[in-house]
């Protein structure tokens, strides 16, 4: 079951508030929390029930192991933590990674293992690594106590189960602990219009445009050189793709849990805007780079500085490379991943390298350019660093990432409609001097695609995100700058200041405006990228 199905909203979505807030108020807080969990595995087990008992197991094994470090003083939790981490990682490797392990051996060896295709469990990446989190800071102390039915929503809360964010134990179960669960207008409100504005992101705006962008990448794989158009179409075309997509289910996330008075940390915070790929990474998919910082670069980086390796590779590349390696492999079984997180590790160890430039005295045209400020030039490289790297997520293999990557460079050629030579022959006869050949390609649908991808970028590069205006009424735990402390010009700033979310007519409208326009999108449901994950 999709969030961006009729089942969950027609079905599933009112039938799980109606007996939260009926139970809470008849039977109590307990209750509508016990409800919230049988629906959540309810949720998990509409895609496939049998694997239910892994998740419940999971819960159980990591809930007994926590239980059995609080048992003991801080310096003799070390064994247990490891046996925690090495059964998470090691359930977590064989289902995500034993296939992709079994076909790489018998390529490179040319044997014939076989194993029988492992489906992989929805969400088994993102409740492993909460629940990591969980026995990291109960070893060092940051955690105490806590209550096992706290504990098993925490892990299987539906809004946040399949997709992220990430949460942290810290954040979520004193939410639970506390939560009243029942009704409230103001949640509704909100709850709906963060619901809405994703659900319309997801099913027109990231679906609209995917179906344009797939088929170029089925090109790719089928072995056609895609040439210098298509190429780009097909790389900026799927970033905004999976801007939305993302975008659209991190806010459907936050409105489902803000529905029950749960408020879910920021996933997402227009990360097209960054003129760094730092940035970038701070703001796209927030609680995995958090958490990736937290539990993976900094130890490393640590380690370093206590050996006293103090140089800029043992304390921020390496680091930065392993992070962004263990990335890519966290994002999918294939060398393709692997590519795409080596990519942004080399494009992170850049941008801190450049960075480092600022504080020099040399006078070379390098270090005084990065010392200033060129925000459109900057912003222009993240958007096109982050495209080169996501057309290898997108690719089914690192042949065919090459190949557009290689077509964005020009090396398969640039070719037209021919409608442009029969119908201008004098223009199509100069272009045809660079080089540039005409193919019976159809025009309309090529311009387009490029008129969408415009639309998109304006939409995601110039309005304040719906976090910002909702600002006020704090739609997550963690939120964006306001839009009124924004640096765009004065003007900007007071335009869609006037747009502020408040319980109103006006957003009333737009809200059941996006629903309708959501809604009536659904005939072609796909899942959501990060739903593989």
């Amino acid at each position: 079951m999709l969030f961006n199905s009729y089942a969950f909203i027609f079905a599933f979505l009112p039938a799980v508030l109606a007996g939260c807030f009926l139970l809470a108020r008849h039977a109590g807080p307990v209750a509508a929390q016990i409800w919230l969990t049988a629906a959540s595995l309810t949720f998990y087990a509409s895609w496939n029930a049998r694997y239910v008992p892994l998740l419940l197991g999971s819960v159980a094994f990591n809930s007994l192991i926590a239980h059995a470090m609080l048992a003991r003083p801080e310096a003799r939790r070390g064994a247990l933590l490891a046996l925690g981490i090495a059964v998470d990682l090691g359930l977590l490797g064989y289902y995500k990674y034993t296939n992709f392990f079994v076909d790489t051996v018998n390529r490179l060896a040319g044997s014939h293992l076989f194993v029988t295709t492992i489906l992989l469990p929805l969400g088994i990446s993102f409740y492993t690594f909460q629940q990591i989190t969980l026995l990291v800071d109960i070893s060092g102390g940051d955690t105490r106590r806590f209550r096992l039915r706290d504990f098993v929503l925490f892990v299987t809360f539906f809004p946040h189960l399949i997709a992220g964010p990430i949460v942290h134990h810290s954040e979520m179960m004193p939410q639970f602990a506390a939560a009243r669960y029942r009704f409230d207008w103001t949640n509704m409100a909100v709850g709906t219009t963060l619901f809405a504005v994703g659900l319309f992101k997801k099913a027109v705006l990231a679906d609209g445009i995917g179906g344009a962008v797939t088929p170029i990448y089925s090109d790719a794989a089928a072995g056609h050189p895609i040439t210098l158009l298509y190429a780009w179409a097909a790389a900026i075309g799927f970033l905004l793709q999976m801007y939305f997509d993302f975008a659209g289910y991190s806010e459907m996330a936050l409105g489902l849990a803000r529905m029950v008075g749960i408020k879910l940390p920021m996933n997402f915070n227009s990360p097209l805007k960054s003129t760094s790929i730092i940035a970038y990474w701070s703001n796209w998919h927030i609680t995995l780079t958090r958490f990736l910082t937290a539990y993976v670069y900094t130890p490393i980086a640590m380690a370093a500085v206590r050996r006293r390796r103090g140089a800029f590779a043992s304390t921020i590349a390496a680091p930065t490379m392993i992070t962004m390696f263990l990335s890519g492999l966290w994002h999918g079984a294939g060398l393709q991943y692997l590519v795409f997180g080596l990519l942004h590790g080399a494009f992170l160890t850049v941008n801190h390298l450049s960075r480092s430039t600022r504080n020099q005295k040399s006078k070379s045209f390098l270090v005084l350019f990065f010392k200033k400020e060129h925000p459109f030039f900057f912003l222009v490289l993240t958007l096109v660093a982050a495209a080169v790297a996501l057309t290898f997520f997108h690719a089914n293999s690192v042949q065919d990432g090459t190949d557009i990557v290689a077509g964005m460079a020009g090396l398969h050629g640039v070719a037209l409609p021919d409608v442009i030579d029969s119908r201008l022959p004098a223009f199509a006869a100069t272009l045809a001097h660079f080089g540039i050949v005409f193919a019976p390609l159809p025009l309309s649908p090529l311009l387009a695609l490029y008129a969408w991808m415009l639309a998109l970028l304006m939409l995601a590069l110039i309005p304040p995100n719906i976090l910002q205006l909702m600002y006020a009424h704090d739609p997550a735990i963690t939120l964006p700058l306001p839009y009124a402390q924004d640096r765009r010009p004065a003007p900007f700033r007071r335009v869609f200041a006037r747009l502020a979310w408040r319980p109103s007519p006006a957003w009333a409208v737009a809200t059941a405006a996006l629903s309708a326009g959501g809604i009536l999108a659904l005939n072609r449901v796909t899942e959501f990228l990060y739903w593989q994950f």
